[in-house]
């Protein structure tokens, strides 16, 4: 995380158990508030996936203590969506936010494909006609450099008036130290970029991290064509592909546009919610265990 460390105070925690590591806590500070790290697009704490359960409530119970004696007030977490946990049977955290009064500040609609149902609607279908049709062609690059010049950067000044989160270095620093996981796909018409994906890749996941075409995108189908390939050839041994969330305003609202050409994918619908905890309510974890 060290790669835009300039933009947060780190706040991040370790947590032992006689002398031995065994959960941590990637997170940041903002004034009177920690938060599980705003830099990253998942929060939560990371430990061992045979950790069991009275030790995983005793975790939670020492960082919330820990906090409110440094006179921090409260504790923000944005969750990890279910598809990337290592062993689905290993999570608590539900039955700690519910012990502890989290409340919950926004819930977020991430579209994610199971690769063993996957279906493509009569659109994608189509696009995916129009990219045959006009041979388009995807390859996998290890520079951003086009992609992030030539579409990324001018869509998003010109659509919404932002930058990508990612800066073009601070992507090519995390390809560097990840070079398995942080991969780019681009789609040419004519040997001309017209669409492309950067894919952020775990073991049983393939996550869209940034999409964007030129402004022929629909008439080329070049981003249906584009996806098809990534779960048809590439990702199909993958269990999951997610396209992200398609959530504005804070949560409140979703894109409908964006979540119709995902969900044509067979994309469907799972949450990830944002909870602040009182850090004094650690107390509220006593007795669990009769």
């Amino acid at each position: 995380m060290d790669y835009h460390n300039d933009r947060f105070q780190d706040h991040s925690l370790m947590i032992y158990k006689n002398d031995k590591l065994i959960a941590l806590l990637p997170a940041n500070k903002v004034n009177g508030e920690v938060f599980s790290h705003q830099g990253l697009s998942y929060g939560g704490f990371i430990n061992n996936k045979n950790l069991k359960s009275e030790d995983g409530i005793q975790i939670f119970k020492t960082v919330l203590k820990f906090l409110s004696e440094k006179k921090i007030d409260s504790l923000i977490i944005k969750e990890l969506p279910g598809i990337y946990l290592h062993n689905v049977t290993n999570n608590a955290m539900s039955y700690l936010y519910f012990k502890v009064n989290a409340e919950l500040l926004r819930t977020d609609m991430h579209s994610v494909v199971d690769l063993n149902f996957k279906s493509y609607s009569s659109s994608r279908k189509e696009g995916l006609k129009r990219g045959h049709k006009h041979g388009l062609i995807v390859k996998e690059s290890n520079s951003f450099d086009l992609f992030w010049k030539e579409l990324l950067i001018p869509n998003l000044k010109s659509k919404h008036g932002v930058q990508p989160v990612h800066s073009l270095k601070e992507i090519n620093l995390l390809k560097s130290r990840f070079p398995e996981n942080v991969r780019q796909f681009n789609v040419f018409y004519n040997d001309k970029i017209v669409g492309g994906t950067t894919i952020f890749e775990t073991s049983n996941v393939a996550h869209c991290q940034y999409i964007s075409g030129n402004t022929n995108k629909n008439e080329l189908g070049s981003l249906d064509f584009l996806h098809a390939h990534l779960l048809d050839v590439t990702f199909k041994d993958k269990t999951y592909c997610s396209f992200g969330t398609s959530n504005i305003e804070a949560g409140q609202k979703v894109n409908k546009g964006l979540q119709f050409w995902k969900e044509g994918f067979g994309a469907r619908s799972i949450t990830q919610g944002f909870y602040k905890i009182k850090t004094d309510n650690y107390k509220l974890l006593d007795g669990i265990f009769v």
